[in-house]
């Protein structure tokens, strides 16, 4: 009987490892296709490209003028991260240090834009742009992206807050600390690994957003991922090679964020505060 149940572990382990190597190896599969076109001459019922070279790249920074595109993307990045940061943190601190009556029930609403699906609340929200004249415009994308990326920042900031012992902020007071001083001597530098944790997981998050941003941005607010798509379903003949090469420098731009992130957080720590 212990033999049946440990050659029937055995077996589920083999199988558990063998789904989760062939879903790597199809995900670098299919990434590796890409790369390869992106620098391929031509690629065409064949097993390899006939050549190799770097035009495509040159030619999708100009035709989808990726510079422009680029600058748009930081600058979006760069706002939302800043407002989400100050707002996020603002509002954890309040909800993680006070206990009032539906104290849940504000938990739970200003969460929901992280349980549900982005579309599904997106075109409510680009219709209230749109009628204020902020859609299609770099303000009307940044505040799209804010209604996830702020309630994000609060729910990794309140395990942290939460690990401050309020005696400390408490002595902070009585040696005459102001609420700015207390703030930038004492719970800033306590903070800080949980706010570089959150804000760089805002940055990849948002330059990854598609469809909030795809509502609301305009020809002059548009990010590298809603110009990608615009790529591969505009109207118009376009060589895949470029189209291609246009899709590696988008995962090359998330990549190195994400690796960034990665040096300053840890996922399964995070989750372990939150418990």
């Amino acid at each position: 009987m212990i033999r049946d149940n440990t050659l029937s572990s055995r077996i589920w382990i083999y199988a558990v490892w063998a789904l989760i190597g062939f879903f790597i190896l199809n995900l670098l599969a299919m990434i590796a296709t890409v790369i390869v076109s992106s620098f391929a001459t031509r690629w065409i019922g064949t097993w390899f490209p006939t050549g190799f070279t770097t035009r495509w790249y040159s030619s999708a920074w100009s035709e989808f003028q990726l510079f422009d595109v680029l600058k748009v993307t930081l600058q979006v990045v760069f706002a939302v991260v800043v407002i989400s940061g100050i707002a996020g943190v603002t509002a954890a601190y309040a909800l993680a240090r006070r206990d009032f009556a539906g104290k849940r029930i504000v938990m739970l609403l200003i969460l929901l834009p992280m349980l549900v699906p982005p579309i599904t609340y997106g075109i409510p929200l680009a219709s209230v742009l749109y009628q204020t004249g902020l859609a299609g415009t770099f303000s009307g994308v940044v505040a799209a992206n804010l209604v996830p990326t702020i309630p994000f920042v609060i729910l990794v900031m309140i395990p942290f807050i939460e690990q401050i012992d309020p005696k400390i902020e408490a002595a902070a007071r009585v040696f005459g600390a102001g609420t700015f001083k207390l703030f930038i001597h004492v719970l800033l530098p306590l903070l800080l690994p949980g706010i570089m944790a959150a804000l760089l997981l805002v940055l990849v998050r948002t330059i990854a957003m598609f469809e909030l941003t795809f509502l609301v941005a305009g020809p002059d607010s548009t990010t590298l991922v809603v110009a990608l798509y615009y790529a591969v379903f505009a109207s118009g003949v376009r060589a895949v090679q470029s189209i291609d090469a246009m899709a590696v420098v988008y995962m090359v731009t998330t990549f190195i964020w994400l690796v960034i992130a990665l040096k300053f957080v840890n996922p399964t720590q995070i989750v372990g505060r939150a418990r």
